[in-house]
C-alpha cells in the first residue's frame, strides 16, 4: 500500500504584517510561526509512523523550507526533490494583492466558488486541466512499484486541493470535506486494491 501525504507550507506572514494572495511570483520564506508549523508537521509524521521515503516540494522557498525542516524532524536526512509541478498558481492581477482588495476586485462569491469547488476566479492564470492531470501523473509514477512506498509533497494551497482528483471521485470528496488545506495542515490519501482514497484531509497540527 503506497502513502502519499500532503502538506501545505507553513506561515509566510507574522503577526504584525497584512497577509496578502501569495502565488507563484512571490516567493517569501518562513516566519517563526511558519517553522513551527513545519516542525509540528515532523512530529505528526514520526509520532504515526509516516517517515517518507522519498520527500518533493516546489521551487518556492517556503515549501522547501517546510519540508526540509519537518524531514530534520523525523530524524531522517532525505533530500527534497523540487518539481515545477508543485509551484503555485498565477493569481494574475491578484498577486501579492490584500485580500480585501482581491474581494474588492472579484467579489466574496468568487473566492467562496475557489475555495469550495475549485472553480478558477476570472483572470487567474490556472488551467485545472493540467495541474490534475499532473497529480495523476505524479500519483501512478509514486505507486508504480507498489512497494509500500510513503511520499510527502509539500506544496502550496492553489495545487494541494486538486490533489483528491486522483480518486476519481473528487465530487463526492469535494462534497465532504472543505478542499482548501490549511496552512501547515495535511492530507493523506492511501493506493491499495488498484485505487486512491483520502484516509485523512486538512489534518490541522498544534505548534504549542
Amino acid at each position: 500500500m503506497t502513502t502519499l501525504i500532503i502538506a501545505r507550507h507553513g506561515n509566510t506572514f507574522g503577526p504584525e504584517d497584512t497577509p496578502t494572495r501569495v502565488g507563484r511570483h512571490t516567493d517569501l520564506p518562513l516566519v517563526e510561526k511558519g517553522r513551527a508549523q513545519a516542525k509540528a508537521i515532523g512530529q505528526y509524521l514520526k509520532e504515526n509512523k509516516l517517515i517518507p521515503d522519498v520527500v518533493y516540494a516546489s521551487h518556492l522557498r517556503r515549501t522547501v523550507e517546510t519540508a526540509e525542516i519537518a524531514i530534520k524532524e523525523t530524524g531522517v536526512s532525505n533530500p527534497v526533490y523540487q518539481l515545477g509541478i508543485f509551484d503555485e498558481i498565477d493569481y494574475g492581477p491578484d498577486e501579492n494583492k490584500p485580500e480585501e482588495d482581491v474581494i474588492a476586485r472579484i467579489g466574496k462569491q468568487a473566492i467562496a466558488d475557489w475555495d469550495e469547488h475549485a472553480i478558477v476566479p476570472d483572470e487567474w492564470k490556472v488551467n485545472p486541466g493540467e495541474i490534475i492531470q499532473n497529480w495523476h501523473d505524479f500519483a501512478d509514477q509514486v505507486c508504480a512499484h507498489d512497494d509500500e512506498e510513503t511520499a510527502l509533497v509539500v506544496t502550496s494551497n492553489g495545487i494541494a486541493r486538486f490533489a483528491p482528483h486522483i480518486t476519481g471521485d473528487f465530487e463526492t470528496f469535494a462534497s465532504g470535506h472543505r478542499i482548501k488545506l490549511a496552512t501547515g495542515a495535511l492530507g493523506i490519501l492511501k493506493h491499495e486494491a488498484g485505487r486512491w482514497r483520502v484516509v485523512a484531509w486538512n489534518v490541522q497540527l498544534s505548534t504549542i
